[in-house]
């Protein structure tokens, strides 16, 4: 069945068009990516499609009864007050509301003045059975599982709970937003740049929710990785006109390459065989013998309706990074070193030691410290302790994800070359025209740039320092498909070292032959990129008890994993957790999930047969009955405060190393 339909939109902003012919089709369960280059109205698109913007031309229809989600309708401005649990409980306020009614009609029938009032107590009777049709219509004695289960997902512990919203960080507030909406479940979600502000546990777990997502989705991403997981349908919007791709990312790779491959071939043999028609035509039309064979050659070349040429990629940025010189071969030790700022430890006891040619991907959960740990190694902020040692003839270039290093009050053209006063107006002018600044481009002011133009900027200031080592926070932000590709192929062919900080799995994938994992007690090398680290924590452990010397065994495995190389690791003798007390963690587990689902069905069942029993004005089975739904919603109230413990006590624990034995 068709939930969505947009015919042909087009829309303009200050007399340029943004939007000249887009369409979309979207069905039940559909999860449809948009895609496009920094500017090609994306956004714009899904503004339509909520109804957020009217389009000029073109029209949009949804299924009539559906509900239509998008994160902006849920913006936690002005709500500081409200604690984090109840604000995204403020998406199910109909639910609530009904639920009390409910309460109010349960005591009402206890009362004396109306279960001895036939009329009054009937009418009440009536009135609970409606609203209990209506709670469990609404899937209402499921709420509260659902609004614990997404906030444990989105990094939101139940000791966060009961925080009050104001007191969280933006990014924090972004995320709260985005598991309101989440928790509302409506039919058609609508999602731009959802994993902006989720590290990568958080986005896996994003991943998994959506993908079994019961509704359909349309989403605006860069995140390749995140496509490949999600997307069933990819949509390219290119030049204001939308062309639809069939599956996820790579195969949108795939088949794009496949139909430019086509497209260049049959246009290839249509101007092959007009040049022998027009060739025919000129050798054959002053013959007389001939002319009527040419004429009639004409009239099919007139009629021939003519290929447009097939559009390759828009115009990419040129990048390539070079080395002045070489560094020694030690590029950095990192010893013992604590990192924080003021009175604040992020990270303590990091050790490091980094060789020429590594690249490095710095990854680990929000508010670890990553940005701070870049800042402490390039001298930007102390050690609070030990020690950061850069090795012999190491040029470092740095390139901040706040872009804090621009001018705002320089042109394009002014702030390159203020940064390089050296280098003659004609190579500063190549330089930006090959990160896509051309003409009166270069007189733009910084202000008036885009983050992808800000981030293209930078790229090249950093392009023209030829550092032989590179300190990059997060370089793939507001960077479009595209851009990333490039800067991927450019960081490929790099002969330096690279340590940098992302959340792109995709783009750690490609470049990364190390992954750093950050964490309050240090840092853990991984060799490979992140599917080889995903790997290697799928051959790990997924439970452990948490005794104390339990979890001193797993500190030491994990730590021995992370530091051997694979054939040490097949000679090595860890200690191993026993499969008994993996056995109890699990079943512990279980068992409290199994509990609490039985729990809230048998208050579903109880309210069921409260109805009945008020129904039949069976006074004495009604209040026992409200005296066993009371007690069963305090049963539930307290098996969900021991699955919080057990929650908070998972999140302690360390994967640890179960590594076997080579054969």
């Amino acid at each position: 069945m068709i939930v969505l339909q947009a015919s042909h939109l087009t829309k303009s902003f200050d007399g340029k068009d943004v939007l000249k012919d887009a369409s979309l089709v979207m069905q039940e369960r559909d999860r449809i990516a948009v895609i496009g280059t920094n500017g090609a109205g994306k956004t714009t698109l899904l503004r339509l499609l909520t109804g957020e913007l009217q389009p000029d031309g073109g029209e949009v229809s949804i299924t009539k009864g559906l509900t239509i989600g998008y994160v902006s309708q849920y913006a936690a401005s002005g709500e500081e007050n409200l604690t984090v649990y109840d604000f995204v409980g403020q998406a199910f306020s109909g639910v609530h509301a009904v639920e009390s009614e409910l309460r109010a009609a349960e005591k009402e029938m206890g009362r004396p003045d109306v279960y001895t009032n036939d009329a009054l107590y009937e009418a009440v009777v009536e009135r609970y059975a409606l609203l209990q049709k209506t709670f469990e219509d609404m899937d209402g004695y499921s709420v509260d599982a659902n609004i614990r289960r997404v906030l444990d997902g989105l990094d939101f512990s139940p000791a966060l709970h009961s925080l009050p919203t104001g007191q969280l960080s933006g990014g924090q507030k972004t995320r709260l937003s985005l598991a309101r909406l989440l928790a509302s479940r409506p039919n058609i979600l609508l999602l731009d740049e959802p994993s902006n502000y989720l590290d990568t546990d958080t986005l896996s777990w994003l991943e998994s929710y959506l993908v079994s997502y019961a509704g359909a989705m349309v989403v605006v991403s860069h995140d390749r990785y995140f496509l490949d997981k999600v997307a069933t349908t990819i949509v390219e919007v290119n030049a204001g006109k939308t062309l639809v791709y069939p599956g996820n990312y790579t195969d949108y790779v795939e088949s794009k390459a496949a139909s430019l491959a086509s497209q260049t071939r049959e246009f290839e043999a249509q101007q092959k065989e007009i040049a022998r028609m027009e060739q025919f035509i000129q050798k054959n039309i002053v013959r007389a013998s001939t002319t009527k064979r040419a004429q009639s050659r004409r009239r099919m070349l007139e009629k021939l309706v003519p290929l447009e040429r097939p559009q390759g990629a828009s115009a990419k940025l040129s990048l390539s990074f070079q080395e002045a010189r070489p560094s020694g071969r030690d590029v950095l030790l990192v010893d013992h070193a604590s990192i924080g700022y003021g009175t604040t430890v992020l990270a303590t006891d990091i050790q490091l030691n980094v060789q020429r040619g590594q690249r490095i991907a710095i990854i680990g959960p929000n508010g670890v410290g990553k940005t701070t740990f870049l800042r402490t190694l390039i001298g930007q902020l102390p050690a609070l302790s030990g020690h950061v040692q850069w090795g012999a003839h190491v040029e470092l270039g740095y390139s901040d994800q706040e872009q804090a290093s621009l001018d705002f009050s320089k042109t394009v053209l002014e702030q390159l070359w203020d940064d390089y006063p050296t280098l003659d107006r004609t190579t500063i002018r190549t330089a930006l025209g090959r990160f896509l600044f051309r003409g009166e481009d270069v007189e733009t002011p910084v202000s008036g740039l885009s983050g992808g133009e800000k981030s293209r900027l930078n790229l090249c200031r950093l392009m023209l320092q030829q550092s032989n080592t590179l300190v990059l926070d997060e370089p793939t932000n507001h960077l479009d498909l595209t851009s990333k590709e490039v800067l991927e192929d450019a960081l490929e062919d790099f002969a330096g070292t690279l340590l940098f900080v992302s959340h792109d799995r995709y783009f750690i994938d490609a470049i990364a032959t190390h992954v750093a994992v950050l964490s309050p007690s240090g840092i853990s090398l991984y060799p490979g990129n992140y599917s080889d680290y995903q790997h290697k924590l799928e051959e790990l452990a997924k439970y452990a008890t948490h005794s104390s010397a339990t979890e001193v065994v797993l500190k030491k495995s994990a730590h021995a994993f992370a530091t051997m190389d694979s054939a040490a690791l097949s000679r090595s003798s860890v200690p191993r957790i026993r499969s008994s007390d993996m056995k109890k963690l699990r079943d512990r587990v279980a068992t409290l999930e199994q509990s609490i689902a039985e729990s809230e069905q048998k208050q579903s069942e109880l309210a069921f047969a409260l109805t009945e029993a008020a129904t039949n004005q069976d006074m004495v089975a009604s209040q026992s009955l409200q005296k066993e739904l009371h007690r069963e919603e305090q049963r539930t109230e307290e098996l969900w405060k021991e699955w919080e413990i057990a929650s908070l006590d998972l999140e302690k624990l360390t994967v640890v190393a179960e590594l076997s034995t080579e054969e």
